[in-house]
């Protein structure tokens, strides 16, 4: 990380806002932290997944990445809110997840595929996303920098699987990885100045990540793990578009 923080071209407009998708997780609630210290005169919204709680802003969103009917109302609030106030949304950052829930898990074996498991993972890993994608990217401004980050994870590389296991949440990611590379595509259609990634946030000190960081990784608190994606974020140019970068800024293979 560096000393000095670096900050998003996309939030250095005026009027810019920034939506983090995912901010009641812990990776997801650091990332808006950052944003909001690196950016203050941006306006940085999150989303949450059901009523929002006592420590809620009023331009909080409530998205369920299960249900598009959720999802397509929170875009057009966050349209309306923007508009409203004068601002354009400039940078998405989409910090949700899914890799295990009480009684089910990354499986080790083929014995152990699930279809339960397996629509689960798809649902939030893959599928929310896209609709995420279907109605928010309209969104996004025609001109000027413009980021949309999606967090993925190695895990979800072909070339770099050696190990097998985690089906579910591999093939999840991989499919998330996909609809990433094809989205920057058409996002370049919308805004060429678009940077549109996929990015792997390494071991986090979170409920997802924990029950599973092995000795020897690299585990890091939220804190620090946001810290060094903003800066690896921050250092993206529309050349980078459709990437699937690592927190260090590393290029990590599809």
């Amino acid at each position: 990380m560096n000393p000095v923080a670096r900050t998003l071209p996309a939030l250095g407009l005026p009027g810019a806002a920034a939506l983090v998708v995912g901010g009641q997780g812990g990776v997801g609630a650091a990332l808006a932290a950052g944003l909001r210290a690196r950016h203050p005169q941006a306006a940085v919204r999150v989303s949450v997944r059901g009523p929002k709680g006592a420590d809620s802003l009023a331009d909080d969103l409530v998205i369920d990445l299960q249900d598009e009917a959720s999802i397509e109302a929170a875009a057009h609030t966050l349209a309306a809110q923007c508009a409203a106030q004068g601002q354009s949304l400039r940078t998405l950052v989409v910090a949700s997840g899914f890799l295990h829930q009480q009684g089910s898990g990354p499986e080790r074996s083929w014995r152990q595929l699930d279809a339960t498991y397996l629509q689960q993972a798809f649902a939030v890993n893959a599928i929310g996303p896209a609709l995420l994608i279907k109605h928010f990217f309209p969104h996004l401004a025609r001109s000027g920098p413009v980021l949309a980050a999606f967090l993925s994870a190695r895990v979800g590389s072909i070339e770099d699987n050696a190990l097998g296991g985690w089906y579910g949440y591999r093939a999840s990611k991989a499919a998330l990885n996909q609809l990433v590379r094809t989205a920057s595509i058409e996002l370049r259609r919308h805004n060429r100045n678009a940077v549109c990634v996929a990015l792997h946030p390494g071991t986090v000190d979170t409920g997802l990540s924990r029950p599973f960081a092995k000795q020897g990784l690299r585990v890091r608190p939220p804190e620090l793990a946001a810290a060094e994606m903003l800066d690896t974020l921050a250092a993206l140019g529309p050349a980078d578009n459709g990437g699937f970068r690592a927190y260090d800024g590393s290029t990590v293979p599809w």
